[in-house]
């Protein structure tokens, strides 16, 4: 191998945009005799996109916490941090390689990079422009997030040790193949013509149909139907902080999938940001409308359903599109989250409504207003559009691979969670105890809090921590400062015949 850095100037005209070149890196590749240029200034870019879509990971976990109550409250954040690691460990042992492989079928990838063996200064499946290590560090955080949007299911209601081994599971059996079909020039949407910029299918319609399938196969929670979950989020200041990490996050989502800094980069960020702005403001109007009041949670709620929606188009449609992304967003999803009363299912974090309905909206919507222009932005992109460009066969490519995600990720995370409900002994079993509901995940499952203060009165009333703290004893302990159930400890205690240490262990 020969390395090389150089100042090379090279321009090209094509389709009125100039390609401007200068500071490139040379790699000779002997095996077969040619001279690899690798931009600098994209590597640069795709590197700080890689960074600003890892803080997107702990923003899901802020912004579904502040959703939840006040005892769940730690247990998202740690879970997305939790996702990342795995992912990681996912993505370097055969994750890159069963997507991203060039040997690979139309469905998955094989091992050809197992433990990324030859990952490093190879021109990347993405782009020519950079080395295959970038490629993948930055299609390792696209992994990363997509399950943790999924578990996001699991709230109030889990043990935390299965879903670790859940994340590998479905990272492996479901993400891989559509990453593979999505992205990869070998997989079969790729090859058909489908349009996906930056994961309309792979990330948000497989993580928000899982989530569906999750929380069928985990039912309802405990008070389902009562006023004992008729609760508002707890910390709304959770919620916008989580909304401006993914906000923020999501420049470098759409603006670094071009891969390159270039103008289509600029048009991606461009249309991220004119979407969610839309979707925002679109969701908030329709709430006022019921309840008269300002909600930051729906202007939240909007703005990453316009997020969503915009992600598969975000490389290919113009700005005007963009609003029209936005609003259709906020109000579809919106309106979709009243399904999960028409149906049954406890999705308490609206996760299929926003993701899934989202991409859905999103791809549906790329089909009609893709552009052969605006591809074209950054010089090399050559795309029939959608059906402003009299490309009318490309809605039902669009419809097709979404109807595939859809499925193939609900029959699959279907057929993984029953598999983990039947291993010997029930140790991967999702579901936790009634007695974990009560006290809260944090509680049960970590033994830290989010808080010094967590309280309970609401969900089992005045009289029942009573009965409940002198029945399980220290099992009904805690770091909550609730005066109640310091009472109630402090009784079972000297019910007991000692009093020593219990003047601050409380039920939280």
């Amino acid at each position: 191998m020969t390395w090389a850095l150089g100042i090379v100037m090279q321009s090209a005209i094509h389709n009125n945009s100039i390609l401007l070149a200068s500071n490139d890196l040379h790699w000779y590749d002997p095996s077969s005799g040619t001279d690899n240029v690798y931009n600098l200034g994209d590597i640069a870019w795709v590197l700080c996109s890689t960074a600003l879509v890892m803080i997107m990971i702990p923003g899901v976990g802020f912004f579904y916490s502040g959703l939840l109550r006040r005892k769940n409250a730690l247990s998202m954040i740690f879970l997305s941090m939790v996702s990342l690691a795995v992912v990681s460990f996912q993505w370097f042992f055969w994750g890159f390689s069963l997507a991203f492989s060039e040997t690979g079928s139309a469905y998955i990838g094989d091992l050809q990079y197992f433990g990324l063996k030859g990952v490093l200064e190879k021109p990347s499946i993405g782009s020519t422009r950079i080395p295959s290590i970038a490629f993948c560090v930055f299609q390792l955080m696209f992994a990363a997030i997509t399950p943790i949007l999924a578990v996001g299911a699991v709230a109030e209601r889990s043990r935390l040790g299965p879903v670790a081994v859940f994340i590998f599971i479905w990272s492996t059996i479901v993400y891989d193949p559509i990453a593979c079909w999505t992205w990869n020039s070998n997989g079969w949407s790729y090859v058909m013509g489908g349009l996906d910029f930056a994961g309309g299918t792979p990330v948000h319609i497989s993580s928000g149909t899982a989530a569906l399938a999750i929380s069928i196969y985990l039912g309802k929670r405990r008070g389902y139907g009562t006023e004992r979950l008729a609760y508002k989020p707890h910390n709304t200041t959770y919620v916008i902080l989580g909304t401006v990490f993914l906000w923020f996050g999501w420049f470098g989502f759409n603006g670094g999938s071009a891969l390159s800094a270039n103008l289509r980069a600029v048009q991606a960020c461009i249309v991220t940001n004119l979407a969610a702005s839309v979707g925002g403001l679109t969701w908030m109007l329709w709430d006022y409308r019921l309840e008269r009041k300002w909600s930051a949670v729906g202007f939240c709620s909007g703005a990453i359903s316009g997020l969503v929606a915009i992600t598969p188009g975000s490389g290919f449609v113009g700005s005007p599109a963009a609003v029209l992304f936005g609003f259709m967003a906020g109000t579809v999803c919106n309106f979709a989250t009243q399904l999960k009363f028409l149906f049954g299912y406890d999705d308490c974090l609206d996760i299929f409504a926003s993701h899934a309905i989202g991409g859905i909206v999103g791809n549906i919507l790329t089909g009609l207003f893709a552009q052969s222009s605006v591809a074209e932005f950054d010089g090399i992109a050559a795309i029939p559009g959608g059906w402003l460009d009299r490309h009318w066969v490309q809605l039902g490519y669009q419809i097709a691979d979404s109807t595939a995600g859809l499925a193939y990720s609900f029959v699959m995370t279907t057929i993984i969670l029953w598999l983990m409900h039947f291993f010997p002994f029930g140790i991967l079993r999702l579901r936790c105890t009634e007695e974990t509901e009560i006290l809260g995940v944090d509680d049960a499952e970590m033994g830290e809090f989010a808080y010094d203060y967590v309280g309970l009165e609401a969900e089992i009333g005045p009289n029942g921590q009573r009965e409940y703290a002198e029945a399980h004893g220290e099992n009904a302990a805690s770091g909550g400062r609730e005066p109640r159930h310091s009472m109630s400890h402090h009784m079972s205690q000297v019910k007991n015949g000692s009093t020593e240490g219990s003047v601050e262990k409380t039920v939280a």
